[in-house]
């Protein structure tokens, strides 16, 4: 059976990438709108309702437009913006968030698609909640390292065009704590409230870190590095995209450096759990194209359709 598939704003970072997942698909049949007509609404809604999943990878407001344009009752909207990602309408698209998870995207029309450090930081966060580990109400904190390919087109052209010295240096922003990923942060492990977040950009093309740093004595009696460990692996076990590192083995690191690519063109996530029996440092790294963003979308679309959901897609195992 062949699907066919139409990527709204297919012009942007994630679109290009998403169809270079896709392209060669024999099961796939990419809508291929005008370039001249890409912003005449009647003309995207005419491949929207044509399209058994639509990707809308715009900003908010023309996401919010595009599914506005939608009738087709079998059109599965799988959105790439921040629009919906806390909308309980929408389906959330980590399909190892939750047991349960999967069926509800298989069964979803509208799929929000997660950001790439909210990823990382629930994949670390959610199951810590779940098991009774880490309080709802405990101030979280986060940092996050990424690559320059989560700026978008501009900011890719920038630092590919080289002679900017102030981009050698790791750049924090976000630093006035309003970060778009901040709600689903806090709606999709459960927290009570958002955590204190600091996005790093360096002078990389892809990869990211979270790191979640926690105070030992803070948290319930039971939850030692083994069991925050053994939580996670208890959680993922089974998963081919969630790879939960084992704990205290030297190869987690490189002579002590922990390398923020080694998850690259890949759509798998590696977790860790460093510390020692005062503090702890949970980490979750991806490829911030990948499971971060792209890659993320084509598995809940296989998910969806109800086709492996591992193709196109690579454990990088």
């Amino acid at each position: 059976m062949t699907f066919k598939v139409y990527v709204d704003g297919q012009e942007g970072t994630t679109g290009l990438r998403l169809l270079d997942y896709l392209d060669g698909r024999t099961d796939i049949e990419l809508l291929r709108i005008d370039e001249s007509k890409r912003k005449d609404s009647a003309e995207r809604g005419r491949f929207l309702n044509a399209a058994d999943v639509a990707f809308l990878c715009l900003p908010d407001a023309a996401s919010r437009e595009a599914v506005s344009l939608v009738n087709n009752p079998n059109t599965c909207i799988i959105d790439a913006s921040t629009a919906f990602r806390t909308d309980t309408s929408w389906t959330y698209g980590l399909p190892e968030l939750v047991a349960g998870q999967r069926e509800a995207i298989r069964a979803s029309k509208r799929i929000a698609n997660p950001g790439c450090h909210a990823t990382a930081f629930i994949l670390l966060v959610r199951p810590l909640v779940d098991a009774g580990l880490l309080p709802i109400d405990y101030a979280l904190s986060a940092f996050s390292l990424t690559g320059y390919s989560g700026g978008g087109k501009q900011m890719i052209a920038e630092y590919e065009a080289g002679g900017n010295p102030r981009l050698k240096s790791p750049r924090p922003y976000a630093v006035a704590q309003a970060h778009k990923h901040l709600p689903e942060m806090r709606v999709q492990t459960g927290i009570s409230a958002a955590p204190v977040f600091s996005p790093i950009v360096g002078e990389f093309l892809k990869g990211l870190a979270v790191t979640v740093p926690l105070q030992l004595s803070h948290l319930p009696a039971q939850a030692t590095p083994a069991a925050l460990h053994a939580a996670l692996a208890k959680h993922y076990q089974g998963e081919r995209f969630i790879r939960v590192m084992p704990l205290e083995d030297a190869a987690n690191l490189d002579d002590g450096f922990f390398d923020v690519q080694g998850a690259n063109d890949t759509n798998r996530a590696d977790l860790f759990v460093f510390g020692n029996a005062e503090r702890v440092t949970l980490v979750a790294r991806l490829d911030n194209l990948g499971k971060g963003a792209a890659g993320a979308a084509v598995q809940s679309m296989n998910i969806h359709l109800g086709v492996d959901e591992h193709q196109s897609l690579n454990t990088g195992l």
